[in-house]
């Protein structure tokens, strides 16, 4: 989700403004998500580099982090959306986290669609930590190293519970990954929007979809071998 600031550049606004009017798009592509029968969605909140903007803008995009979640509670519900969150957590203020994992535990039971909150997340991190800790399984014969592969890798992942990425969607312009979700990521198609996100609106959402679905996906085999 990018853009917040430049749009509210544009305006001659804050970048605070920008990330205000961010929210609204979040919640038109999570009942967008849901609407379409899409099972999860994951939205890239807060990246570990994110940390390094100046700490105003930081303590903007935390303090809305916890009035969204407060205020969107009822939007989940109403549509049945689970919300998890991976990432770096422990490194979240406290009051945020305590919202976090209220929301999460209130919604647990919804099954219409699992809404995932990428959090102080950055895909290095996440994959540094699963080569830690596999290490020191092999280490304490918990694990021998004859016997790692693509599965066991996926369990020590934050997005462990989640399938790959089918479609990645960033606004804005940019044409990067930015550290999300590499390993996930492997076989995703990429959509690539100038509108900014603010102005991404459900419309804008379907119109991924429908370029996602008059894609061919070969996963390294040939258009005749998947025909």
């Amino acid at each position: 989700m990018d853009g917040n600031g430049r749009w509210a550049k544009q305006k001659g606004l804050i970048r605070a403004v920008g990330h205000e009017n961010g929210t609204k798009s979040v919640r038109q592509t999570v009942e967008a998500a849901a609407e379409l029968g899409i099972e999860n969605l994951t939205l890239y909140a807060f990246s570990t580099e994110n940390w390094n903007r100046p700490k105003l803008e930081v303590d903007t995009l935390m303090r809305l982090l916890v009035s969204s979640l407060k205020k969107e509670i009822k939007t989940l519900h109403d549509n049945n959306i689970k919300l998890k969150a991976i990432g770096n957590l422990e490194t979240l203020p406290k009051k945020v986290l305590k919202e976090l994992r209220e929301v999460i535990e209130s919604t647990k039971n919804n099954n219409r669609t699992t809404l995932t909150l990428a959090l102080s997340y950055g895909s290095r991190a996440e994959i540094l930590n699963v080569v830690k800790e596999i290490s020191v399984k092999v280490k304490n014969n918990i694990i021998s190293a004859e016997n790692i592969d693509e599965s066991i890798i996926n369990e020590h992942l934050y997005t462990r519970n989640l399938p790959d990425v089918d479609l990645l969607i960033r606004t804005s312009g940019e044409q990067r990954i930015s550290n999300f979700l590499l390993w996930q990521i492997a076989y995703a198609e990429l959509f690539f929007t100038k509108v900014l996100w603010p102005d991404f609106t459900k419309q804008h959402f379907c119109d991924a979809i429908i370029e996602y679905q008059n894609r061919e996906r070969r996963f390294g085999k040939t258009s005749e071998q998947i025909s």
